[in-house]
């Protein structure tokens, strides 16, 4: 391991996935969300095609850092009905939140109409159930809380908009498919490291202290944008109230991989698990080109946001 960050350690054999383990042809692999399922991790990677245009591969592993992709992609983009519209250009950036006892998927669909959040649901990872577009363009990472508070589903979302610019949202569902009381609860902050947009990251995991949510930051640079790994705490009963916002980001582009690929300078997560020891595994994508991990402790990251937290509006 190194220590180039005192929070994060990057796993010493990062990248852990590039586009040459993957068996049949793809220019990326990124963004990708796991989860520990049955004791094995299950990875959901998104890959550029020759075409342009994004779908879903899936890896295992057993140990959370050596990962074998599979012969097929996992999902790829509908053909039939209202789906194939809205996933016409591809699908992206998937999330996936446990809820109850089946996972569910959320990723971004993209077509000539925008790009849209589009929810699935499986049990097993071989069989997957596509349950509704539950968004309108143009709106993107959404997170599903992974349990009901009074009665109802919960998600963090980011709008793309200007108006009030790139920021977090928190809406509420009673049925996964009809979504409503939204309202924003967390925004960038000006010349800070996430002051051009922030937006959800890994779907959020209970602590002691609340709801831990590590979220992405964006700052714009003479040479681009930069992004960023923050982390904010959540209320234990109300998910709508922050607790704390890390003041200062977690995880950066350093590694040659982080710096130079598809997007230069990306560091960008879908995915973290939660281990007994009180550790997490944290994934990101470098530069929208390969994929990478490292390790935290969780209490290090709940006490950043207690500590040393900025204004979540």
């Amino acid at each position: 391991m190194n220590t180039k960050n005192l929070l994060v350690t990057r796993y010493d054999k990062n990248p852990i996935l590039t586009k040459d383990d993957v068996p049949y042809p793809v220019a990326t692999v990124h963004n990708a969300g796991v989860v520990k399922h049955n004791g094995s991790y299950i990875m959901l990677f998104r890959s550029h095609q020759y075409n342009g245009r994004s779908i879903i591969g899936r890896a295992d592993s057993d140990d959370g850092f050596s990962f074998t992709v599979h012969s097929k992609p996992f999902l790829t983009p509908s053909t039939e009905g209202i789906f194939a519209e809205y996933e016409e250009f591809g699908i992206e950036d998937m999330r996936i939140c446990p809820v109850e006892d089946y996972y569910l998927l959320t990723y971004s669909a993209y077509s000539r109409h925008g790009v849209r959040i589009a929810l699935a649901r499986t049990t097993d990872f071989e069989k997957v159930e596509r349950i509704a577009l539950i968004t309108e363009a143009d709106l993107r990472n959404v997170v599903i809380f992974p349990v009901k508070f009074d009665d109802r589903y919960v998600r963090l979302d980011r709008p793309h908009s200007e108006i009030s610019p790139w920021s977090i949202w928190i809406s509420y569902s009673p049925d996964l498919i009809h979504w409503g009381d939204s309202r924003v609860i967390m925004k960038p902050v000006q010349y800070h490291w996430d002051e051009m947009k922030i937006g959800p990251g890994a779907p959020p995991f209970k602590t002691e202290k609340g709801w831990l949510h590590i979220f992405h930051g964006v700052f714009e640079t003479m040479s681009g944008a930069v992004y960023r790994l923050g982390v904010a705490l959540h209320d234990l009963n109300d998910p709508a109230k922050i607790v704390g916002v890390s003041d200062q980001w977690i995880l950066q582009p350093e590694d040659t991989w982080e710096i130079a690929g598809y997007v230069p300078n990306v560091v960008f997560t879908c995915g973290a698990v939660p281990e007994d020891d009180g550790t997490i595994k944290i994934y990101w994508g470098g530069a929208d080109t390969v994929m990478c991990t490292g390790t935290a402790k969780i209490n290090d990251l709940v006490q950043l946001c207690l500590t040393n937290s900025r204004s979540s509006m």
